[in-house]
């Protein structure tokens, strides 16, 4: 029987083409909120004796984890053979350690959470910081897929002379293998954060690249602090308008229009979020990883 694709949220073409890429059925769940704010959940298509993959990419985490929880949960009650969490973004990566006493650890804390209610897990390059594997902190089989290459194949495509930025230190890794894929120059900012909106950006000399279109590169844009002053750097130096190209568009606040009034040309993210800069297609990664499992 062919697994039954629920989607948790509204990922536009994602989910039909993730569907038809694992031969999934799409089902269908009613959801919705009563006035007090708890969640009504029921399942209009039976998960019984089916693998149920649940689509959930969890921006605005507090809000989408307990409906998550609960279909987890009822497909299990009702007969599901496995379920399975696809969230191409996965939030909660980076507290990995207790900086100060009292702290929760929330990455370790969120897998326990996840992993007490589903089989398995696909996610789309998150946010490890200091972690290496999914494995460190999770218990059920975890797969991070990473979108490098086609993020190359974006830029060959669409940016003429592209010279690829990283935000910092810890980017250097994965900007220098997607510059490698692009056959492009790449250079690494320092930067030092100061608070969730305080950012300073520092960088090499930019003199150089002038005749080359600068491409910022993160995995995450949240508030977007970081390039909006990497940004302004490069209008300093002289530099074009840069390309920003993040996997995950976050975008918290109005985190996209200040990208675009501090000069960005053009916002390129990848479909793990919807969002109208989504350029860069997942599923074929995510297909891939699923397959394992299903």
């Amino acid at each position: 029987m062919r697994p039954l694709l629920i989607d948790m949220r509204e990922h536009g073409t994602l989910t039909s083409s993730l569907a038809s890429a694992i031969g999934a059925q799409v089902g269908s769940i009613e959801l919705r909120r009563f006035p007090d704010e708890e969640t009504y959940l029921r399942y209009e298509s039976s998960p019984k004796n089916r693998d149920v993959v649940l689509l959930c990419s969890m921006d605005r985490p507090d809000a989408r984890f307990l409906p998550l929880l609960f279909a987890a949960d009822t497909a299990k009650e009702l007969g599901a053979t496995s379920v399975g969490l696809v969230s191409p973004y996965l939030p909660y990566m980076r507290q990995d350690r207790r900086f100060h006493p009292g702290e929760a650890v929330t990455s370790a804390c969120f897998a326990r959470a996840i992993g007490r209610n589903v089989d398995w897990l696909v996610t789309v390059d998150p946010h490890l910081h200091r972690r290496k594997d999914l494995s460190e902190i999770f218990e059920i089989p975890a797969c991070a897929v990473h979108i490098g290459p086609a993020i190359a194949a974006w830029l060959r495509e669409s940016v003429s002379r592209p010279v690829l930025i990283g935000p910092d230190a810890e980017s250097e890794q994965w900007v220098s293998a997607v510059a490698r894929e692009a056959s492009a120059p790449y250079l690494i900012m320092e930067k030092r954060r100061y608070g969730d909106r305080d950012v300073e950006v520092t960088g090499p000399d930019f003199k150089k690249w002038k005749d080359h279109t600068p491409v910022l590169l993160d995995d995450i844009v949240s508030t977007g602090q970081t390039m909006v002053e990497t940004i302004g750097q490069l209008a300093r130096s002289g530099m074009r308008e840069p390309v920003c190209i993040a996997i995950h568009g976050v975008f918290a606040a109005d985190a996209y229009r200040r990208l675009l009034e501090a000069g960005a040309s053009r916002i390129v993210t990848s479909n793990t979020i919807p969002q109208e800069s989504n350029a860069i297609d997942v599923t074929d990664f995510l297909a891939s990883a699923i397959e394992a499992f299903t």
